[in-house]
C-alpha cells in the first residue's frame, strides 16, 4: 500500500502528530502502524499523567506553555459529534522541592520560567510548611510551585487524540513493523508482520520505548534504551491536607489520586531492557522510606497496586530526538526519547512535527536544539536538577 505519511506508533505521540497533520492538511495520506491497538504493554496508559511547566530548558518550558493550556480545552477540541474527550484534567498544582545545595540551580530555573510567562511562585522553608504541615522541610532549601499545572488521564488522552485523527481521516493499522527498506538518503518502505509493504513519502518514528528498533532495521543506533519505571498506588492511614504534584530531591514524584496517592521514584540505575515485570518489594524498599521522610504521616501507608512500565530514555541527555537527519535520512523524521515527558508534550510536539513536514520548518515551537545534530556530535542538551 501506498501513503503519503507512515507513523510507526501509535500512542500519544503518533495519534497526536496524526491528528495534527489532518487537521492542517485534510487531504494528506496519513497511516498509523500500531502493533496493539489494546495498548496492553503501551507506555501511554502507564503513565502518571503529570503535566508542568517546571523545566530549565526553554524548549520544554514552550513545550508545555503550549500543551497544557491545549489539554484544558482538551474536551472539546477533541469532540466528535457533539461527544466531549473528557482527561480528567486536574489543576492541582505542582510543586518542586530541593536542599540548600540545589537552590541556585532551582532559582536559575525559576527565572527561566518567570521569562517565559510562567505562573510560578518562590517558596521558603518557611512558607512550604506554612502552605504544606504535613511536609518535612527541615533538609529543604527552597521549593517552586507551579500552580497552573497538574494532572490527567493518559489513556483518555491517547483515545482522544487517536479518535480524532481517525475522524478526520486518519488510518490506524493494527500491525507490527519488522523491517524497514532504504535506498540513499531515503527510506522507502516499511514491512510489516502480516505481510504488508508499505510505501510513503514520509516516514515518523513514533515507537517509544520501542523507537531503537525501527533505527537498527535501518542499519543504524539510536541512544534510546527502554527504562523501566514504576507507577505505585498506595494510600495513607492518617489525613493529609490537599498536595500538589510533588518532586523532591530523592526522584520521589507522586500525586492525589482518588482516595489515596500515585507515583513513585524513577531511577536511572534500572537496567534497561523490556522488562514488564513488577518489583512488589521496591515500593518496601526505595518509595516508602522517601514518602515517610518527605511526610512522616506516610509511616502508615499501605501500597495497593504497583504498575511496570517503559520510559524511552534518551541515555544521551534525557531529552525528545525530533526531526529528520539521523543516519543522513531525508524522509524519516525521530519522535522518540522522552524520557518520561511524552504525555505532557504530545500537543506540543505534534504540532511541532506536523509543521515541520507540511511546511518545511518551525512555525509555533522551535525544537531545532532538539534535532539529531546534538545526538551525531555527540552534545547533549540535559535539563538542570530534572530527571
Amino acid at each position: 500500500m501506498k501513503t503519503d505519511v507512515a507513523i510507526i506508533g501509535g500512542g500519544a505521540i503518533g495519534a497526536s502528530v496524526a491528528y495534527y497533520l489532518k487537521t492542517m492538511a485534510p487531504g494528506l495520506a496519513v497511516t498509523v502502524i500500531e502493533r496493539d491497538p489494546t495498548y496492553a504493554i503501551a507506555s501511554t496508559p502507564r503513565a502518571s499523567g503529570g503535566v508542568r511547566r517546571l523545566f530549565s530548558l526553554p524548549e520544554n518550558i514552550a513545550l508545555s506553555n503550549y500543551s497544557i493550556p491545549f489539554f484544558e480545552g482538551f474536551a472539546e477540541t477533541m469532540a466528535i459529534n457533539g461527544a466531549k474527550a473528557e482527561i480528567g484534567f486536574k489543576k492541582g498544582g505542582y510543586i518542586f522541592v530541593v536542599p540548600p545545595s540545589s537552590t541556585d540551580m532551582l532559582k536559575a530555573n525559576y527565572d527561566t520560567e518567570l521569562s517565559m510567562g510562567c505562573n510560578v511562585l518562590w517558596l521558603e522553608p518557611d512558607e512550604i510548611k506554612h502552605r504544606f504541615p504535613s511536609m518535612y522541610v527541615g533538609d529543604l532549601g527552597a521549593a517552586v510551585l507551579s500552580p497552573d499545572d497538574g494532572w490527567l488521564d493518559p489513556y483518555a488522552v491517547l483515545m482522544g487524540f487517536r479518535k480524532k485523527a481517525q475522524s478526520l481521516g486518519a488510518v490506524f493499522l493494527a500491525d507490527d513493523v519488522t523491517g524497514m527498506e532504504r535506498q540513499g538518503a531515503r527510506v522507502t518502505a516499511a514491512l510489516t508482520a502480516k505481510g504488508q509493504r508499505i510505501e510513503a513519502e514520509t516516514f515518523i518514528n513514533a515507537a517509544g520505548a520501542w523507537a531503537k528498533e525501527i533505527c537498527a532495521m535501518l542499519g543504524f543506533n539510536a541512544p534510546i534504551e527502554p527504562l523501566r519505571r514504576f507507577e505505585h498506588y498506595f494510600e495513607c492511614e492518617d489525613e493529609i491536607e490537599p498536595l500538589p504534584y510533588l518532586k523532591d530531591p530523592d526522584r520521589l514524584a507522586f500525586r492525589p489520586e482518588g482516595k489515596g496517592y500515585s507515583g513513585g521514584v524513577p531511577t536511572l540505575a534500572e537496567p534497561r531492557g523490556y522488562n514488564m515485570e513488577a518489583d512488589h518489594a521496591y515500593f518496601e524498599n526505595v518509595v516508602w522510606p522517601a514518602l515517610a521522610h518527605r511526610f512522616p504521616k506516610f509511616e502508615r501507608t499501605k501500597c495497593k497496586s504497583t504498575l511496570p512500565g517503559l520510559y524511552d530514555q534518551n541515555d544521551l541527555d534525557g531529552n525528545v530526538i525530533i526531526g529528520p537527519g539521523a543516519d543522513g535520512l531525508g524522509n524519516f523524521h525521530m519522535l522518540a526519547g522522552f524520557s518520561g515527558h511524552g504525555l505532557m508534550h504530545a500537543p506540543g510536539c505534534g504540532l511541532a512535527m506536523a509543521e515541520l513536514i507540511l511546511k518545511g520548518r518551525y512555525e509555533t515551537l522551535d525544537l531545532t536544539r532538539f534535532g539529531w545534530k546534538r545526538v551525531a556530535e555527540g552534545a547533549p542538551l540535559p535539563e538542570r536538577g530534572i530527571i
